[in-house]
């Protein structure tokens, strides 16, 4: 007869190395350092997501460009107001916001008015919805396997962790 591991409801006083061959049992992923593995996960995500945008040409902090200023609608966005959007949330720069800004707007997919406020062209909209349909599937490929109370239960634990160590509000980026 087996015994299972019983999860810990202590928080554990010590922790392992980071070991990418740690076992898979409760006890040795209990021990794993959680920068370690979310770094990994960060990393892996990135590049996956970003080799695939590469495949049709944009980049990803394009896709976040195209994004604002697709909210924005009519109203449009200043490329100021992309950049403090984008600051709060991303560890990127300014000047690469910029950067992708200008190139948006060498290809047309982005046009200027006369205030200074950024709109989608028709390019622009279809450039989005052909990287909406890359973003879909890299995501369903990133998910494969996870249910959604999985997702959503591992995401609680992350912004739980943020919390502990002061929230969002404590990063400066």
């Amino acid at each position: 007869m087996t015994t299972e591991t019983q999860p810990q409801t202590q928080p554990r006083t010590t922790t392992n190395p980071a070991d990418p061959n740690t076992p898979t049992d409760f006890a040795s992923l209990a021990a794993q350092p959680i920068g370690y593995w979310s770094w990994i996960a960060h990393t892996a995500v990135l590049r996956h997501l970003r080799g695939a945008m590469a495949r049709v040409d944009i980049a990803q902090p394009q896709w976040w460009v195209l994004n604002q200023v697709d909210r924005a609608a009519e109203a449009g966005l200043t490329r100021e107001q992309i950049r403090d959007n984008l600051r709060l949330v991303l560890d990127i720069g300014a000047d690469t916001i910029v950067q992708a800004t200008d190139g948006l707007l060498a290809r047309g997919w982005l046009t200027d008015d006369a205030e200074g406020f950024l709109h989608l062209t028709d390019a622009g909209r279809e450039a989005k919805a052909r990287t909406k349909e890359v973003v879909d599937r890299v995501r369903a490929e990133v998910h494969a396997g996870i249910t959604d109370e999985e997702y959503v239960a591992a995401l609680k634990v992350l912004q739980r962790m943020v919390s502990n160590v002061g929230g969002i509000g404590a990063l400066t980026i």
